[in-house]
């Protein structure tokens, strides 16, 4: 890999998400080498991924270059790798582009879609996890309005136009509504030929309530803008089966849709070579302790949405959202040059700073701890904080034009087939 030697213990970061840049930045210039690996070269601010899928954003505006990131950093590398497997024992990392070393390792790969063991779902289906797939969607919502003005029946035409988000957590909520808004102020503009009122979208809950991490407050509000919206909401509704063209449900709804949107869950993505034991089955996430060591292992960490970290408050691990991963990854740099030092490391602790959604224009919901909100001044703060936490002055002001573009002129500039996509 060409990583030179280094008197400083290395620490080799599989990942380079919230959690891993985070642990990446807190190391930066210290009395460690760090090396950072992923399969990707740029870091995705995935809160905002559902905004390159319905034609909001670029997908440059929420990518960042991981190397960019560590430009300034003297003792820290970047290698553009997959990781195969761990062999702890000789202590080393086993990419497709070599073998590498280690003295310290964190694991923050993340999490994958969970399809739940239902293979056509996942063959049929599309996902939304990272930019090539965010930019997918994009493509086929866009051809589907094209292949829907040429349709020569009123069924084809329908099932072009009839979109199904499986999941009613944040990312389903948040894409519905985004499409909504394609339907309500794009399709009347850009398609004359085509009847808005055809277009349906349809959001699907397993749950009696969509938002079902957050407050009942926070989910009755987000329900009703939806509705306002032209979303229809299936609450108590599981996806049995999807054949590309045929939705089938655990109710007697049947839809006929070419486009299902699979948000119904996530699950972690280990990487080979540890004990079995410490994986948690339901959730397969590393099992680890307050200073996100992995069971049975003193040199290996694991990061964010990967790790479970079993604690009073969260007896089921924390939630797999940006901020705890950013919080362990700043935590666990300190940690790591104390235990370089020989000195004793700080538990974690999770400060909850609240969630929130969107749900379109001037429609947010806001959950903090003793209060909660939503509407104009809930999506204030939800653009706010999104806005801050980009990575990058230029990705923020990027982003920024945008909505204030797309706020004026009720628009979305990006409507553009760049890569054409087939099923």
């Amino acid at each position: 890999m060409n990583i030179p030697q280094s008197d400083f213990p290395r620490v080799v970061i599989i990942g380079g998400g919230f959690a891993g840049v985070n642990l990446a930045k807190s190391l930066a210039n210290r009395s460690v080498q760090v090396v950072l690996l992923d399969k990707h070269n740029y870091h995705t601010f995935q809160p905002l991924l559902y905004q390159v899928s319905s034609s909001g954003l670029e997908p440059d505006s929420i990518a960042y270059p991981l190397r960019k990131i560590i430009k300034k950093h003297k003792t820290s590398f970047f290698r553009l790798a997959d990781v195969a497997q761990i062999d702890a024992e000789k202590k080393q990392v086993i990419t497709d582009i070599g073998t590498l070393p280690y003295d310290y390792l964190v694991i923050a790969t993340g999490t994958k879609t969970n399809y739940f063991g239902n293979a056509m779902i996942e063959t049929n289906s599309m996902p939304m996890k990272t930019v090539p797939q965010a930019l997918n969607i994009r493509s086929l919502i866009l051809q589907n309005f094209e292949k829907a003005a040429i349709a020569d029946s009123k069924e084809s035409r329908e099932s072009y136009l009839n979109f199904v988000i499986v999941g009613g957590g944040p990312t389903g909520v948040e894409l519905a509504g985004a499409i909504a808004e394609l339907k309500n102020h794009i399709l009347p503009r850009d398609y004359h030929d085509l009847n808005a009122r055809d277009m349906q979208i349809h959001l699907l809950e397993g749950n009696d309530r969509v938002l079902p991490p957050m407050s009942e407050t926070a989910s009755k509000k987000a329900e009703l803008f939806l509705k306002n919206l032209g979303v229809h909401v299936h609450c108590n509704t599981y996806v049995q089966n999807y054949d590309g063209k045929t939705v089938s449900t655990n109710s007697e709804l049947v839809m006929r849709s070419d486009t299902l949107i699979w948000a119904a869950g996530v699950t972690g993505a280990p990487v080979k070579g540890l004990k079995a034991e410490v994986l948690i089955d339901r959730a397969n996430r590393y099992k680890v302790n307050r200073f996100n060591q992995i069971d049975g292992y003193d040199t290996i960490f694991a990061l964010g949405d990967i790790a479970l970290m079993e604690t009073e408050a969260y007896p089921n691990g924390h939630p797999q959202v940006a901020q705890p991963a950013i919080q362990q990854g700043k935590l666990l740099g300190k940690n790591l040059l104390k235990l370089v030092n020989n000195k004793p490391m700080k538990p974690f602790s999770y400060s909850d700073k609240g969630s929130m959604a969107t749900i379109g224009r001037n429609k947010a919901v806001v959950d903090l701890k003793h209060y909660q909100f939503g509407g104009f001044f809930a999506w204030f703060i939800w653009m706010f904080v999104h806005l801050m936490s980009l990575v990058g002055f230029r990705n923020r002001v990027v982003v920024m034009f945008n909505w204030t573009y797309n706020y004026i002129n009720f628009d979305k500039a990006s409507r553009l087939i760049i890569r054409p996509f087939k099923k």
